[in-house]
């Protein structure tokens, strides 16, 4: 094999692992963690230890006051930040249904308005389990 390109498949990548190390050795006591750890880590798991490193050093400083996701301020709402054009709107909930209970008050729990209390939610009380559109029936069995 030529030495030149001896030199280019095996001491290009070995002296980005090196550089990766380093950086990470020098880099690592500015935040709080362990040099040669890190500089290890970085120099025998190629790439990802790097960018495990990385994604580490960042959140090593991480301050609650600035976060606007963090709980109890006051853009929260039951965990969930509502953006203020769609305040007012109606929730929605897993796969797409409405997230409120049946709230029309009724008793019926299936948000039919005419207390039937069927569960369909489809307000016709004949049980269909699967919502169909009004004017298409799909025989279910």
């Amino acid at each position: 094999m030529n030495p030149f390109v001896a030199v280019i498949l095996v001491g290009v990548p070995l002296a980005w692992l090196v550089s990766f190390a380093v950086y990470a050795y020098l880099d690592a006591p500015n935040h709080g963690m362990d040099r040669r750890k890190w500089a290890l880590i970085c120099f025998f798991v190629p790439l990802f230890g790097f960018f495990a490193y990385v994604f580490e050093r960042g959140e090593r400083d991480y301050d609650p006051s600035e976060d606007p996701y963090a709980a109890g301020r006051d853009a929260r709402k039951a965990g969930l930040a509502v953006h203020e054009r769609r305040r007012g709107e109606k929730a929605i909930g897993p796969a797409g249904s409405e997230a409120d209970d049946g709230g029309d008050g009724d008793g019926s729990g299936d948000g039919s308005g005419d207390g039937s209390g069927d569960g369909s939610g489809d307000g016709r009380g004949d049980g269909d389990e699967w919502n169909d559109p009004d004017g298409i029936d799909i025989d279910d069995g």
